[in-house]
């Protein structure tokens, strides 16, 4: 066969990757129509028989998948990884396509270190996760830090709360997992699943989505005089049928599901056209690490005139701080000398901006009114304590915006979105990058359910049904924590008094804490009594 004619087959086939462009061996999988049914897996890329198609000597690169990851963060990772680790995804074409250089860690990150100022406070449902697709072991091997105790309160000194994992029966409230932790050890556990991980991620940026239209869509399997007389191959047909994904490297993917995990700002979610609703809380958060003298065990968090501050222990004598305040307040704390910020942190946790709760006769009265209303809450009886006092910062301070946003819609054909992509929420209580776990473990669940019938895996009618599971859970919480967020931003006298009265029914009325305590859990959806 001469090279005029190599050329003529390969333009024919345009939805194959050029041969003079650098190969790689990651979906195993290329763009011909079955030759029968018996050729597939269910739900998966058809003809796909790990092999690569020579035209006159000449191999071209396969490049048809059943997911394209957009995103290798935690919450892109946690799909990857609930996909390889199920039976009926395992053998799913799946890619990873983000440019992080990070994701090229193989090794448990020393606990010698000094933590990261960017961390995730993970839920008992969270670690359930972690644990059912093989993660959590590796995040073992490196530093977390489990905590049992929380306590909240007002900065007026009108009242506080504390909440105690033996109020619900349990060992503990969450753990505080360094986001590189969290991603490094959905890594290693890839790397288990996989025989080449290196195929599977893609160091390379997005840069267009090219969805098949409507028209060809509705014409999935075209007569052969249909495809003669249109003077298109099968191959070119079937590939039109899918998503492709042009990227910064001059490559080109198909996929049959294109996975939005790209964050706030995805680009997937833009060039989708979908639409959300948010707004800036002209709010910033600076995050740190703080040293103490002795560990910290518990998760304190106090809520002052321009919001939250919480301390989280992350292991050792270390914490992580998040604290919410004004821009202008966030960029003179960026600024202040190592000391001058401790002092600050230290009196904003402490005796700054009013006086410390103290128990009176109203409080009193509270606990035994309701000590008849079931089993007291362990933490009933725990008075106020002060929390440890930094005594030094020992990592860089970050400072971002804080905002709200939530997509229309999760889904499309052969789309969908998952975490910040989909939705992001203020960080008061924690919540975001779990909200964001728990879609990467529906829409898993979904794409299985989907593989064993036989669907197609970016089929709408599937895909909604992740949509359906996740938007209303996550409404429900964005509500939840905005409506904290409001409420707690204003100081006027009478809704101090009412802020109080809710700290001290949480505080002293048992079925409200353990229901607060399973709703801020995930064991429970609806933050009301279930």
């Amino acid at each position: 066969m001469g090279p005029s004619a190599v050329s003529a087959m390969l333009s024919r086939r345009r939805c194959l990757a050029a041969a003079a462009n650098r190969i790689r061996p990651l979906s195993r999988a290329f763009c011909d129509a079955p030759a029968s049914r018996a050729d597939a897996a269910p739900g998966g890329v058809p003809g796909s028989q790990d092999r690569t198609q020579e035209v006159g000597g000449v191999k071209a690169a396969p490049d048809v998948l059943d997911v394209a990851i957009v995103g290798g963060g935690m919450v892109g990772l946690a799909v990857a990884c609930a996909l390889s680790n199920m039976p009926l995804t395992k053998n799913l074409r799946v890619a990873i396509i983000d440019s992080n250089p990070a994701l090229k860690s193989r090794n448990y990150l020393t606990k010698s270190s000094i933590p990261d100022s960017r961390v995730s406070t993970v839920t008992p449902a969270t670690i359930s996760f972690f644990k059912e697709i093989g993660a959590w072991e590796h995040v073992q091997q490196q530093r977390h830090a489990f905590f049992g105790k929380m306590q909240v309160w007002d900065y007026t000194g009108l009242g506080y709360t504390r909440y105690n994992a033996r109020d619900v029966g349990k060992e503990y409230l969450g753990c505080v997992v360094e986001n590189k932790v969290l991603c490094n050890s959905l890594l290693l556990r890839l790397q288990e699943e996989l025989d080449d991980m290196e195929s599977v991620i893609y160091p390379t940026r997005l840069v267009s989505l090219t969805f098949p239209s409507k028209s060809r869509q509705a014409r999935m399997k075209p007569t052969s005089s249909e495809r003669l007389s249109a003077g298109h191959s099968t191959e070119e047909l079937y590939c039109s049928n899918l998503v492709k994904l042009d990227l910064s490297d001059g490559r080109s993917l198909y996929s049959k599901l294109v996975i939005g995990a790209d964050g706030s700002k995805s680009n997937v979610r833009h060039i989708a056209g979908i639409k959300t609703t948010g707004w800036n809380y002209l709010q910033s958060a600076i995050i740190c690490t703080v040293e103490h003298v002795m560990e910290n065990d518990c998760a304190w968090q106090r809520f002052l005139p321009s919001g939250p501050i919480a301390l989280l222990p992350i292991g050792d004598n270390f914490s992580n701080i998040v604290w919410t305040m004004s821009p202008e307040e966030s960029l003179r704390h960026k600024s202040m000398s190592p000391e001058e910020f401790v002092m600050s942190v230290n009196r904003a946790l402490d005796f700054g901006y009013g006086p410390h709760p103290r128990s009176n006769a109203l409080d009193h009265f509270v606990e035994k009114f309701f000590s008849g209303t079931g089993n007291t809450a362990a933490s009933t009886k725990e008075s106020f304590e002060v929390p440890p006092k930094a005594t030094g910062v020992v990592s860089e301070r970050m400072a971002f915006p804080l905002s709200l946003m939530h997509s229309h819609d999760y889904v499309s054909k052969r789309l969908a979105l998952v975490g910040d992509a989909a939705h992001t929420v203020h960080p008061l209580a924690g919540q975001g990058v779990n909200l964001g776990f728990g879609d990467a473990a529906a829409l898993a669940k979904v794409i299985a359910e989907g593989v064993s019938v036989g669907s197609d895996v970016g089929d709408l009618t599937l895909l909604q049904r992740y949509e359906k599971d996740r938007k209303a859970a996550n409404v429900a919480m964005t509500a939840v924590l905005d409506g904290f967020q409001k409420i707690y931003s204003v100081d006027f006298g009478p809704l101090n008094v009412a802020r109080a009265a809710a700290f001290h029914g949480a505080q002293y009325i048992s079925p409200l804490k353990r229901n607060i305590i399973s709703y801020a859990m995930g064991d429970t959806k609806w933050p009301i009594f279930s």
